[in-house]
């Protein structure tokens, strides 16, 4: 629950959280006074990057909100460079391209290194130059930036994700652009295949 001043509840917002693109956010781990902020969000899905097992106040959230969660267990470690598994980035990423997930929260433990490598994929794959995407990291990593994660995402090859990329339709509601929408359907990659043979 909120802070209450004056009758009213203080929403308190996670460390480091942000939104990222209409729909996804990002943020440090969750704790219990900020459950209120995240309530309205109406959240519909959390993609967790850390390996420890979720609080179980958290789940009991989560629970009770309907909130699906999608846990992949990235090592917080510094070293080595390869501390960033590429194919778990990569199935992470097509969980966080479909709408049907979204809205959605990325969060690790301080919002920092795994959520910024999984943020600057996404940027990578949205066609954002590296300078960009390095300097949206850094913003949120600030003094604890690690040259691993730069490295990881300067070599990170959005190109893998073609497969992925065949099935994203951009849908708009209305004319205006920053009501785009990204949606992951495989179903339609399969029929748009079988009906092209």
């Amino acid at each position: 629950m909120g802070v209450m001043i004056e009758g009213e509840d203080l929403l308190l917002p996670p460390t480091n959280f942000s939104m990222v693109e209409r729909g996804i956010y990002r943020s440090s781990f969750p704790k219990r006074d900020s459950f209120a902020f995240l309530e309205t969000l109406n959240l519909r899905s959390i993609i967790y990057l850390c390996p420890e097992a979720y609080p179980e106040e958290n789940v009991e959230f989560l629970k009770a909100h309907e909130i699906q969660l999608f846990q992949f267990g990235i090592d917080g470690k510094k070293e080595p460079f390869d501390s960033v598994p590429k194919d778990t980035i990569t199935v992470a990423l097509k969980i966080l391209l479909d709408v049907r997930n979204h809205p959605v929260l990325i969060h690790c433990k301080r919002g920092k290194h795994r959520t910024g490598c999984l943020v600057g994929c996404l940027r990578k794959l949205m066609n954002w130059c590296l300078p960009s995407v390095l300097e949206e990291y850094q913003r949120f990593a600030g003094a604890k930036a690690r040259d691993t994660d730069m490295k990881f995402l300067e070599m990170f090859d959005a190109s893998s994700l073609r497969q992925c990329l065949y099935s994203i339709i951009y849908r708009y509601q209305g004319s205006a652009i920053h009501n785009r929408r990204l949606i992951y359907t495989e179903e339609n990659l399969h029929q748009k295949r079988i009906t092209s043979n």
